[in-house]
């Protein structure tokens, strides 16, 4: 049998005609959903509301105060808290396609494959929905969907009300931003610029998703970021980085998980740096890892590491330089592993010791 391709069987006409025939939608992204998954549940939620077509955007985990507070409109619930109900004729699954993102309702979709309609932007996926688009030259999942909402003859400016300021527009652009890291990271090509400045021109303010994703901040935060980087052992001739966090790093702040998000990015900083991977412990024999790495130094220069390929040897994925990953064992096991892992992959890009 050969190997489950991860790409695109479906067209935007046909993904279309069953969203706009639907008689209830039900939304759903990964687990622990991040800006491009809120940003993507909430177009797809908007859109639907401008065609009269109901629907429930369910979100599974934690999701940060900042990114909850910019949908509180929407028809939202958390799962599994409450068990996915069957009143909705078609689920559409957002920023992702991969089993292991969706744990707690993988029993649920299984069992109902052909109402799953899939948009992602990801390498890495599994046979979630029966019919998706997979476009891996968008630098995140909104800029994926832009093209669908304006199939289904949907104004990007929809939702930009005095009670609903969170139209089409700024939902792409926080998932845009945030997936780009609003704009530096190489994923944002032209067409992601010429998008950006397509959705200001629509109306998202950028300055204000900013402060309230970007610069909203508990001082727990800041005392996370200070024990990772007290954590950090550099290596190969300080090309890379391992950070990690512990239980007891969150027992003591009274940190969360949902705020660790872009601790990784703080080592890239460094000049020699290729490599950084924060691994976080969420269980006692349980850990999550972020990988990042650089694009080359220079066009066409094949020195760099690909870290959705090294978090595929964990069974994780994600894009050439952002990546993550989860793992059974300690936080040191954990280390000893990503950092051969490491070592043999920056040999391998043709980095000399």
């Amino acid at each position: 049998m050969s190997e489950f391709e991860y790409r695109t069987n479906s067209t935007i006409r046909s993904l279309v005609e069953r969203l706009t025939s639907a008689r209830s939608v039900m939304i759903l992204s990964h687990e622990k959903p991040d800006g491009d998954a809120i940003g993507s549940c909430a177009m797809v939620a908007r859109a639907l509301d401008a065609l009269g077509v109901p629907s429930e955007t369910c979100l599974i985990g934690a999701v940060a105060d900042s990114l909850r507070s910019l949908i509180p409109d929407l028809a939202v619930r958390d799962i599994p808290a409450e068990e996915p109900v069957d009143a909705h004729d078609l689920i559409v699954l957002v920023d992702t396609g991969a089993w292991t993102q969706l744990a707690p309702v993988a029993e649920f979709l299984r069992e109902r494959r052909d109402r799953i309609i899939g948009i992602d932007h990801h390498a890495r996926g599994d046979d979630v929905a029966g019919e998706r688009i997979v476009d891996t030259s968008c630098g995140s999942c909104t800029q994926v969907l832009v093209p669908l909402i304006d199939a289904m003859g949907v104004s990007l400016t929809h939702g930009a009300d005095e009670n609903r300021r969170f139209s089409i527009a700024e939902a792409a652009m926080v998932g845009l931003g945030t997936d780009t890291g609003w704009f530096r990271y190489d994923n944002c090509g032209a067409e992601g610029l010429k998008l950006a400045a397509r959705l200001v021109e629509a109306g998202a303010d950028k300055n204000r998703l900013t402060r309230v994703i970007e610069d909203n901040d508990r001082p727990q935060r800041i005392m996370m970021a200070g024990r990772a980087l007290s954590s950090a052992r550099f290596a190969d001739d300080d090309r890379s980085v391992v950070m990690s966090l512990s239980l007891e790093d969150f027992e003591s702040t009274g940190a969360v998980a949902e705020e660790l998000a872009g601790l990784v990015n703080h080592p890239m900083s460094i000049g020699s740096l290729e490599v950084s991977v924060l691994i976080t412990q969420t269980e006692t024999d349980r850990v999550k890892m972020s990988f990042r790495s650089k694009p080359p130094k220079t066009r066409g220069d094949t020195c760099f590491i690909d870290v959705n390929e090294l978090a595929a040897e964990f069974g994780g994925g994600g894009h050439i330089h952002a990546a993550g990953a989860r793992l059974d064992g300690s936080l040191e096991h954990a280390r000893a592993q990503v950092c051969a892992a490491i070592t043999k992959a920056l040999q391998a890009a043709g980095f000399s010791s």
